[in-house]
């Protein structure tokens, strides 16, 4: 075959609508036409490095990448290829490429929900399941939908059947599920022409399909199992994922539906114009504007209310620490011990870090003053200590060592303000 696309399909079983033959063909004659595919043909689909050119590269046109009102729009057009790693127009569309721009999609935190364009008649099963695997189990980390624009048959439908919900263009299609291969017998053409080709080989079955001989019955069981498993793989994976009973898509029989056939019999949720859609998606995804507003925080509002946080707790941690001092001083110089030594409890309470506990403990070890009277404990604390009077008087009905305690953290909350 002079076309190395439609060769890759050659006596291979693949996810194809049969009815679509021509589009099928003609897609791939235009991909193969490309000035660039002999290229693409070659490019390594699984290199790690410069998958995602820069925009002056050639390759960025075919790797396309377009995110709109927070949806990454991927398609999945024209025949659908294995080892082939870009989106060629309506034509061709690689599985490779679905899967690098999905991923990137994932971890792109500006992409809020992905859409799977859909408008293809299908295309290699080789790889097909593994990436429709793949895109299922990402369910829930971001909204997927796929839009059926026009169509979505077979190893497209599959695809689109990874989604959270499938949206189909009021005059699409969808369905399709099924597995075909094809045999070709020129024989008869050959013998007409006066061929006959011979072959010499070694295993009874190293030349089983070939095309110059009709298929015998045994080599084409073999196939047809083949067929059947791959044929189990797809309804299975169908099932699994619009959460049908398996029977149920069995009994589609790969018919290709219309929207309103494709909604009854559950194969799509909704039908739509793609654009109405895709924007209906994209509100789904978005917050609005007015709530966008507001729940912005300006930089500037955002340091204002750190600020504001800090100066709170700074001013209710100096309280509290303030309050557990002056609890500490009236418990050390109301104390029993503390009488008579007032000067020794006033030193404990306000020159050392010492637990109330502690203070008293001690006091309680030392000698009392000889002739003790009760009198104004202020006035021997401040003669007792050495300190210069600050001209505090004691508040009515207000112990002098609490007051005292006031006066000593204001005096010291002043200096560190200073």
């Amino acid at each position: 075959m002079s076309n190395p696309l439609l060769a890759r399909f050659a006596s291979r079983p693949s996810l194809v609508a049969p009815e679509m033959r021509e589009w099928f063909e003609g897609c791939l004659t235009a991909a193969a036409s490309h000035p660039r595919a002999a290229e693409m043909l070659e490019a390594n689909a699984y290199a790690d490095d410069g998958f995602w050119p820069a925009p002056d590269d050639w390759r960025a046109a075919y790797r396309p990448y377009v995110v709109r009102d927070g949806v990454l729009q991927i398609p999945v057009k024209g025949v659908l290829l294995h080892d082939f790693s870009f989106a060629l127009g309506g034509w061709a569309t690689g599985y490779v490429y679905i899967q690098r721009a999905f991923d990137r999609g994932l971890a792109d935190p500006t992409v809020r929900g992905i859409a799977l364009v859909c408008d293809s008649p299908g295309g290699h099963v080789a790889g097909n399941f593994d990436l429709v695997d793949r895109m299922f189990a990402a369910r829930g980390t971001k909204p997927i939908r796929a839009f059926a624009h026009e169509a979505a048959y077979s190893a497209a439908y599959s695809i689109a059947s990874a989604a959270d919900q499938i949206v189909v263009s009021r005059t699409g299609g969808v369905g399709s599920i099924g597995v075909v291969a094809a045999h070709y017998d020129v024989s008869g053409a050959m013998e007409q022409a006066g061929v006959k080709v011979t072959f010499i080989y070694a295993g009874r079955h190293k030349v089983n399909g070939n095309a110059f001989e009709a298929l015998p019955n045994d080599v084409k069981a073999r196939f047809q199992a083949r067929i059947d498993e791959l044929y189990g793989t797809f309804v299975t994976t169908v099932a699994r994922n619009r959460g049908l009973n398996e029977q149920a898509v069995r009994d589609t029989e790969a018919l290709c539906f219309t929207a309103t056939e494709a909604v009854s019999n559950k194969l799509a949720d909704s039908t739509d114009t793609l654009d109405d859609a895709v924007a209906a998606f994209a509100a789904d995804c978005n917050p609005s504007q007015e709530e966008d507003e507001n729940d912005m925080i300006t930089p500037e509002a955002h340091e204002a209310a750190v600020a504001a946080a800090r100066a709170d707790g700074e001013t209710a941690g100096r309280k509290a620490g303030d309050a557990d001092a002056k609890a500490r001083i009236k418990a050390i110089q109301g104390s029993e011990e503390a009488k008579g030594r007032q000067a020794q409890a006033t030193h404990l309470a306000m020159e050392t870090d010492m637990t109330a506990e502690s203070a008293i403990a001690l006091l309680a070890t030392l000698p009392k003053a000889e002739g003790a009277k009760p009198g104004n404990r202020f006035e021997e604390a401040m003669a007792a200590a050495g300190n210069p009077q600050v001209g505090l008087e004691p508040a009515a009905n207000q112990d002098d060592g609490v007051a005292y305690a006031d006066a000593y953290f204001a005096a010291k909350r002043q200096k560190r303000s200073a």
